[in-house]
């Protein structure tokens, strides 16, 4: 696969992926995440690669999640959500069954499915500026794709529940003291750090490395494999719901999210049920059916309900 929004590259026995999308905070589309996991099989099955590290372009951003611009496409056809978690499925099982240490190279902001790739590697390093956030709840998305199974065993329930339900960065000393990272250093040192790292895990036997993480991924991988179906069905589900709508709206629009709205009916137009209401209208002009209750014209014919 030629790579265009990954760089992928290989040197003294490490190999380093990229998220190569810095105009956007490297957030992820559908394309990234089967590039990630290209790259991520490739490295498994080259012999010369020992350890594998993931970071983000530029010092910004490590990932700031799922690109919101790509996942507005989902409200009018959210079938497609299926097809989409279908990738995010495949590149955190190829990333945590590469058979080698994989290190997590925080350079910047980790937001959302950025931190769910930030616990898929075994071990990461961050610099003194980098926040890691979770959120979902603000945003009309469950963070079903890891960090409700994997943030209760890497920090505890109580501060998992904080994370993924207040939705407030945390700093990096914070992330080191509740053991979400294992070091952090100021930006200037962050390569030297990792590289360090990396000397350190390439004195390793690697086939009893191999086994050794295979089990130490036991819980990681037990969580996962009892939810993530259930979640990218439900997930497909909800891509068009009013929630989804309204997280997305206020994102693009740059406004703050209206909660009311999603919670009274007849707040702002909106409903329980949906942006426009239930879809229980039907025109008496040309028959179409399952129109929303707050539309006042037909969508098919133009003429007034």
């Amino acid at each position: 696969m030629a790579f265009e929004k990954i760089l992928f590259g290989i040197q003294s026995h490490r190999a380093t992926v990229t998220i190569n999308r810095p105009a956007v905070m490297n957030a992820f589309d559908y394309q990234t995440l089967r590039e990630l996991e290209q790259a991520f099989r490739d490295a498994a099955d080259d012999d010369k690669v020992c350890v594998v590290v993931l970071t983000g372009a530029g010092d910004k951003a490590f990932c700031a999640g799922a690109d919101l611009d790509e996942q507005k496409q989902f409200l009018a056809r959210p079938n497609d959500y299926w097809k989409w978690f279908g990738a995010f499925q495949n590149a955190h099982e190829k990333l945590r069954g590469i058979g080698k240490p994989t290190i997590a190279r925080l350079n910047g902001m980790v937001v959302g499915g950025g931190n769910e790739f930030n616990m898929s590697c075994d071990l990461a390093i961050a610099a003194e500026h980098v926040t890691i956030r979770q959120v979902g709840n603000s945003r009309g998305s469950v963070a079903a794709g890891g960090a409700t199974q994997w943030l209760p065993i890497m920090v505890g329930d109580r501060r998992a529940r904080q994370m993924l339900w207040l939705n407030e960065p945390i700093s990096a000393p914070q992330a080191l003291e509740w053991g979400l990272v294992n070091e952090v250093v100021p930006k200037e040192k962050l390569d030297d750090a990792v590289d360090a790292m990396v000397e350190k895990l390439l004195h390793k036997m690697p086939e009893v490395f191999r086994y050794t993480k295979q089990q130490t991924n036991f819980w990681k991988d037990f969580s996962w494999a009892m939810t993530i179906g259930h979640a990218r069905d439900w997930l497909t589900l909800h891509a068009d719901s009013a929630e989804v709508a309204e997280g997305l709206a206020s994102f693009h629009e740059k406004r703050a999210v209206n909660y009311g709205a999603l919670r009274e009916p007849n707040i702002a137009g909106s409903s329980p049920d949906g942006p426009w209401g239930q879809y229980a209208r039907t025109c008496a002009h040309c028959g179409a059916t399952r129109i929303p209750d707050n539309f006042q014209y037909c969508g098919n014919c133009g003429k007034k309900l």
